[in-house]
Parts: C-alpha cells; structure tokens; sequence
C-alpha cells in the first residue's frame, strides 16, 4: 500500500475522514485494517464494538477500503474482507469559510438538530424530492451542507444533483 494518497478534491469528501479519525472506534478500524486484510467479524473481535458495521460503510463511501472476497475452505462460503486503500492524504480544494464551517459541523457534532433534519429530508425524499438544491431551499441551508449529511448518514449519498438511498448491501 505504499505511496497511495487520496487526494480530496471537493470538501465535502472530508466528512468520512473527519468522522473516521474522531471516533475511537472507527480510527481503531482504520489502523487494524491499514496493516490486514480484515473480515467484519475479524474487526468485531478485536474492537468489542458494534459500530463495525457502520464504520465499514462510511469508510467504504469516502473510498477509504477496499473489498475481496476471501477464498473459503472446503465447504464454507465467501466472505469479503477489507482493507485500507490510502496511507497519505492530499488536499486539492477551496471553499469558503461558512462551507468549512459546515462540513466541521455536520463531521463531529453529536447535535440533535441533525438527527432532526435528516429525518425531515428522509420524508422528502419519500415524498420525492431528492435534488440537493431543493432540499437545501427547503430547508434554508447550502448544498455543501446537504452533501455533507448525506456523506455522514450511512444509508445516504450524493449520485450527481441528487441524493440516493443506499441498500445495506453496499
């Protein structure tokens, strides 16, 4: 894995890295899988955690860990494993401070206000309104702001001018 870098290119893509290097338990993923390949049961073991399966998805939306299938024993199913994908980070991006501000906030706050509105853009999104321009009107705040909650909420993410539900199977 030597010499990969991941170079962020648009702010919003600092959300899954904010999250993974400020929880205890996430950074612990990062390290465990950055020397192995790991399966979720392998991690689980060794981080007595249930924030596992969480960690793996926001990891895997920010492009941070890669995935195989490892080769079973006689007998016994694939399971993927994972592993780290970068060891050097580069950042290649301007933006303003209120978007900074944003993405700080959306990244390491535990404010309820956000469980709040992710809720509230969920039944828009039932209702059918998933463009980020829409929904950032609706709700009086800026399209970074809507991206970077997408990219925090495991179940959520930004395909073009839109936001998508992801299936658990990601």
């Amino acid at each position: 894995m030597p010499g990969h870098i991941r170079i962020v290119n648009d702010p919003v893509e600092l959300v899954p890295l904010l999250m993974t290097f400020n929880d205890p338990s996430f950074k612990k993923v990062y390290e465990l899988l950055s020397k192995s390949w790991l399966t979720e049961d392998e991690l689980s073991a060794q981080i007595d955690s249930g924030s596992v399966p969480v960690c793996l998805q926001i990891l895997k939306k920010g492009n941070l860990v890669e995935e195989q299938w490892r080769m079973p024993k006689r007998g016994e199913k694939p399971i993927k494993e994972y592993r780290a994908t970068y060891n050097k980070f580069r950042a290649n991006f301007q933006c303003n401070l209120q978007d900074l501000s944003d993405i700080l906030y959306i990244s390491l706050s535990n404010d309820e206000n956000l469980r709040t509105t992710v809720e509230q853009i969920e039944e828009h999104m039932a209702g059918g309104i998933t463009s980020i321009n829409d929904l950032s009107r609706k709700f009086g705040v800026s399209p970074v702001f809507i991206k970077g909650l997408a990219k925090r909420i495991p179940h959520l993410d930004v395909k073009g001018q839109g936001l998508v539900r992801l299936d658990s199977g990601r």
